[in-house]
């Protein structure tokens, strides 16, 4: 038995007097029905013959008292009885026992007489009972431990053992893991308290909260007590299918939605803000419409009311989640050829954009991989073009080059510009900080050195471009080779000038460390030798550029009008910036799967009479009864009314006219005085 154990069973814990050097003191057998034995002397209470194992001494009368539903009531609760006191606590009672009153040693003498045949079997069951908690604390070890780690990990242990992850082929593997996403991490508030402090993030919204029920906790953002009361819009998630461990899920549009989605077509057709605000004043979490207007808001450059609007979009759609729909498992697919799948996209790309420029790259990071988890395989919106400036940003160099080593093989990311010149990046940032052991930073700075002339011998053209972003010149060496010369950037495909300039235009500030230039030199130099000397490695990346980048995917441009990266937009191809491009869906996919179709509606070009027609090339607001009837207006067709928007329109038309009087001589003319024979 344990000193913890055998100071509880004294009653040390409880602040009675124990008995002194001369009271009567009981030995507890092992065997239930052993005899009691006569008191011993002495404070050690050692048993004198048999297997010389430890005695207790019972010297508080009222510690033997119900003392199995104690030691049961212990046990339900998780704790065990011998951590019940600390050291501290225990040396005090040390001392107060040295120093105890006769008084309290004749009475517990007394009371150890007296109950010495009924304490020494239930005793005896108590010891057994130690034992076999002893036993039972290795095997519930872990599970205790399991209290102390976070919430991630705990859901994720309780999905392996209740069977909804199932095991896949090993690529589906490392991308799970390598995109799990970390529900702490979506949340911006627990990077700004990081950064700022609790009270400093906290400290104004604490007053400001109102007492308003909302129907659920989401993760993805926090209703506002601002926002309108939220009612289901008609907005619903339901399970397609579920095959080799992946499920797939797709958005649904009640009629009531499809509606609302209807006119918000027609006001986008209208290209007047006014009419999306008026819809959302019936439909207020209507998706679309909320995106939409969030692009007009920062255009105008009210970014607070634009970052709302963005945040009740996803939290529209998050209410409608699917139960078996999760964020963190990575195994939950929406396929973006589906349009009501689409708004999720864009709802948490804009929300991401706003959070990098709002100085949260480590959630701005978290999103991204939430959106590649959604689709890796397409990957609509080209997030791989974007996953290592936020990795760098937010200084998470190991998940960078892990990604790129799980994914080099069957993505070959290596020849994306992106990741050719930001692995070894993070290689060289990492080999940069002082707490790793020396053998790692000298082989992260070789790997660093390594990937970076084999981006340079593929990517020669990007290299005069970033020193000139840097506002680095470069020596007469490298600016008069003909491998780094202007040549280099001429002769590469329009695809690679488009990837070349979105890499550029967003990552170029990262370069700018004299440490980052100095180390980059040194390896401009190194790749100058290979050159000179005839490595057939060159060669080899000038016959792979010219057959890889033909002609960029559609996901590409895609990522580049979402960018909105000047460098960028300007090196789109014809094709594309002749299109229209709506901002809540950008280039749809060719192969888009409808799931109901908008209702045809006359063209009032076509249909209307030439009176109208003429009022209407002249006024864009005049409209015929008739229209305002298709746009859900009450009321029937009244000739009055008719009559009279047409007199105003006629009126508002003549004011318009200004008529120059030709009586007034014009001064600035001196021909004019002349008559006019």
């Amino acid at each position: 038995m344990s000193r913890r154990a055998l100071r509880r069973l004294r009653g040390e814990q409880r602040g009675q007097e124990p008995l002194g050097p001369d009271a009567l003191q009981f030995v507890l057998l092992d065997d239930d029905d052993a005899e009691e034995e006569g008191p011993k002397p002495g404070l050690g209470g050692r048993r004198t013959g048999g297997a010389g194992k430890e005695g207790v001494r019972v010297n508080n009368r009222f510690e033997l008292i119900n003392i199995e539903d104690l030691e049961d009531d212990l046990v339900v609760n998780g704790e065990r009885s011998d951590c019940t006191l600390p050291d501290s606590a225990s040396s005090g009672n040390k001392g107060r026992a040295k120093h105890g009153n006769p008084e309290n040693k004749q009475d517990g003498d007394a009371a150890a007489k007296a109950g010495s045949s009924e304490q020494s079997n239930a005793s005896g069951k108590l010891r057994k009972k130690k034992k076999k908690q002893k036993n039972k604390k290795s095997c519930t070890g872990e599970s205790s431990e399991n209290g102390l780690e976070d919430i991630d990990r705990i859901l994720e242990r309780i999905e392996d053992s209740s069977g909804f992850s199932h095991p896949g082929p090993p690529p589906l593997s490392s991308r799970k893991h390598v995109l799990y996403v970390e529900h702490r991490h979506l949340n911006p508030d627990t990077e700004l308290k990081r950064y700022f402090g609790a009270r400093a993030v906290l400290g104004e919204q604490r007053p400001r909260q109102r007492q308003r029920v909302y129907p659920k906790c989401t993760w993805l953002t926090t209703p506002k007590s601002t926002w309108p009361r939220y009612s289901k819009p008609g907005l619903s998630m339901r399970l397609l299918e579920s095959k080799k461990g992946l499920s797939f899920f797709a958005f649904e549009h009640s009629e009531e939605y499809q509606q609302a989605q209807h006119k918000f077509l027609v006001a986008v057709e209208s290209m007047e803000p006014n009419n999306i605000v008026a819809l959302l004043q019936t439909s207020p979490y209507h998706v679309d419409s909320l995106l939409q207007l969030s692009d007009a808001c920062r255009f105008q450059e009210d970014q607070e009311m634009a970052r709302d609007l963005i945040e009740r979009a996803l939290y529209s759609m998050e209410c409608a989640f699917h139960p078996l729909f999760s964020l963190t498992s990575g195994t939950c697919r929406l396929d973006y050829r589906r349009p009501e799948n689409r708004s999720f996209y864009l709802a948490l790309y804009k929300q991401m954009s706003f959070l990098e420029k709002r100085g949260c790259p480590r959630t701005a990071l978290e999103y991204c991989k939430l959106i590649l988890s959604l689709e890796p395989d397409e990957d609509p919106l080209c997030m791989l073009l974007l996953i290592d400036h936020l990795a760098l940003r937010a200084r998470n160099y190991e998940y960078l080059i892990r990604l790129f080593q799980e994914w080099e093989a069957h993505r070959n990311l290596s020849q994306l510009p992106n990741f050719a010149f930001s692995v070894p990046l993070a290689y060289f940032l990492l080999s940069q900080q002082t707490d790793l052991p020396e053998h790692e930073l000298s082989s992260a700075r070789q790997q660093a050195s390594l990937l970076i002339q084999q981006a340079l011998t593929m990517f020669p053209g990007v290299l005069m471009p970033l020193l000139e972003y840097c506002s680095v010149r470069p020596d007469a060496t490298v600016s008069n080779h003909r491998f780094f010369g202007p040549d280099a950037e001429i002769s590469q495909p329009p695809a690679l000038s488009q990837l070349v300039s979105l890499y550029l235009g967003r990552s170029h500030f990262l370069w700018k460390e004299p440490a980052i230039m100095s180390w980059l030199e040194e390896n401009v130099h190194e790749v100058l030798e290979a050159v000179d000397s005839g490595d057939p490695a060159v060669e080899a990346c000038e016959n792979r550029r010219k057959v890889l980048y033909q002609r960029a995917p559609r996901n590409i441009h895609r990522h580049v009008i979402l960018s909105e990266i000047k460098e960028a937009v300007a090196a789109l191809p014809s094709d594309v910036t002749t299109q229209s491009v709506m901002g809540f869906d950008p280039l749809p996919p060719v192969d888009t799967i409808y799931s109901y179709v908008r209702p045809e509606r006359l063209s009032p070009v076509s249909h209307g009479n030439t009176i109208a027609l003429f009022f209407r090339s002249l006024l864009p607001n005049y409209t015929t009864e008739g229209e305002r009837l298709e746009e859900g207006v009450a009321g029937g067709p009244n000739r009055n009314q008719g009559l009279n928007r047409l007199m105003l329109a006629v009126r508002d038309m003549m004011a318009n006219f200004h008529f120059n009087d030709l009586e007034v001589p014009r001064e600035d003319n001196p021909e004019g005085e002349g008559d006019w024979d």
